[in-house]
């Protein structure tokens, strides 16, 4: 399947359909269900400098045409997931990112400083759009933090940066830009949508944490609209997320600018599905007699 082949920064995966952070564990967790080596690249839950217990319970609500998140980025910190996860996940045979937060820019800075070392790494995603913790304000609200942290990160790796952005700004674009001026190779988009749902019985919120993220088939007409934006003005690759649950839904966002993209709610509904929309985009294309995915980014008639 060398048509399907894809470079995101230093990169080069198999194919562009990436397991989103959050959705996907750290891999182990569905090596019974799927083949872990088909997928393009797999993202890693989002990790932490020190461990986090998350959000009370509940953290997850069934919405209309998708789901609210409240998970809070529950995770055992950085020195367990080095010391635990990084030996299952170098064996898998597909490409690693790694989903990092901090609370300010020394935690980003530390954190891309220590991940740097560590071997079958093949790049960072920095999730600076994280909707449901409780903090002042998000990075990704911020061109000019986004900036900084981006900056600070690239000052101590090599390996390759993906910013990823919240939709949940006025200009999408600007934000984008700040990201790619302070050397991030690639971004990713959209982060989930902050949403709240009110249980009528109870008059109380579905959630502990009042608000969450919302993802899911409801999200992804805007979602493809933001990277259509933002890919008419960067130049460096956009990788589409938001709603994706089939290879169609890939190619939409592909058509609208999008270099690969990333499986994340529909990978509870179906924990094989990352394989069947690579199938899916491979038919596709040998239908349409494309020589090759890149032919098709960006490819929208107007």
């Amino acid at each position: 399947m060398t048509r399907l082949k894809v470079k995101i920064g230093k990169i080069k995966l198999k194919n562009p359909v990436m397991a989103a952070s959050g959705t996907f564990g750290y891999a182990k967790e569905f090596e019974e269900l799927v083949h872990l080596g088909e997928i393009g690249a797999i993202i890693t839950k989002t990790i932490t400098l020190n461990p986090r217990q998350g959000n009370f319970m509940p953290r997850i609500c069934e919405t209309s045409a998708g789901m609210l998140n409240a998970i809070g980025l529950q995770n055992e910190g950085i020195d367990d997931f080095i010391k635990e996860k990084m030996p299952y996940l170098s064996k898998i045979g597909s490409p690693i990112i790694v989903s990092m937060s901090g609370n300010n820019i020394d935690e980003f800075f530390i954190l891309a400083r220590r991940l740097d070392k560590v071997k079958n790494i093949s790049g960072i995603e920095l999730n600076i759009s994280c909707p449901n913790i409780k903090s002042k304000g998000l990075v990704a609200q911020d061109a000019k933090e986004t900036y900084e942290v981006v900056k600070a990160v690239r000052k101590v790796t090599n390996k390759t940066i993906i910013t990823k952005l919240s939709p949940n700004v006025t200009d999408i674009v600007e934000i984008a830009e700040s990201a790619e001026s302070a050397g991030s190779d690639a971004v990713s988009l959209v982060n989930t949508f902050l949403g709240m749902a009110i249980d009528i019985d109870t008059r109380k919120s579905k959630l502990s944490n009042i608000t969450g993220g919302l993802s899911g088939p409801c999200i992804k007409p805007i979602a493809v609209r933001m990277v259509y934006e933002v890919s008419k003005n960067i130049n460096i690759p956009v990788i589409g997320i938001g709603g994706i649950m089939n290879s169609d839904d890939a190619i939409e966002f592909m058509l609208a600018g999008a270099a690969a993209i990333q499986v994340g709610t529909a990978n509870f509904i179906e924990p094989g599905i990352c394989g069947k929309i690579v199938k899916g985009i491979e038919a596709y294309l040998k239908k349409h007699k494309i020589e090759k995915i890149e032919d098709i980014v960006g490819n929208l008639k107007i």
